[in-house]
């Protein structure tokens, strides 16, 4: 009988869990005060001249990664001043490590000057996206 309370409480542990991580997934975070210069050069070349651009951080083999390169292209294609770029940090993982990115997919929404407006951890949900980006965009 001992074994099937231990089942159980594994089961529920595992379900807390689960809804915990799916919760977080794709929510949109503010960003944490940071100085310009941190930027490394591979991050800091790829800024658009002017707008947001999307900074996606990705892997190799991540599976998420292309849904999220999908949903931000799309979204970069149709919104005026909002620029998209994938970086892949397969060989690259001191780029991931100086912008303290834990996880891919993470995309990170930068103004021109470098300034990190907020990040994403995860899929984004389109939508969501959109709205939180409307401060920082001038014609949405």
């Amino acid at each position: 009988m001992t074994g099937v309370w231990v089942l159980l409480g594994v089961l529920v542990l595992g379900g807390v869990a689960g809804a915990l991580l799916q919760a977080r997934n794709g929510r949109i975070r503010a960003a944490k005060a940071s100085d310009v210069s941190e930027l490394p050069e591979r991050v800091s070349a790829a800024l658009a001249p002017e707008g947001v651009t999307l900074v996606q951080i990705s892997t190799t083999f991540c599976a998420p990664c292309r849904h999220t390169r999908a949903i931000l292209s799309a979204l970069a294609d149709k919104t005026d001043g909002l620029t998209h770029v994938d970086l892949d940090v397969t060989e690259t993982p001191e780029v991931a490590q100086a912008l303290s990115i834990l996880r891919t997919p993470t995309t990170l929404a930068l103004t021109s000057d470098g300034r990190e407006v907020f990040r994403i951890g995860g899929v984004p949900r389109g939508q969501e996206l959109l709205e939180a980006l409307k401060p920082h965009l001038a014609n949405v």
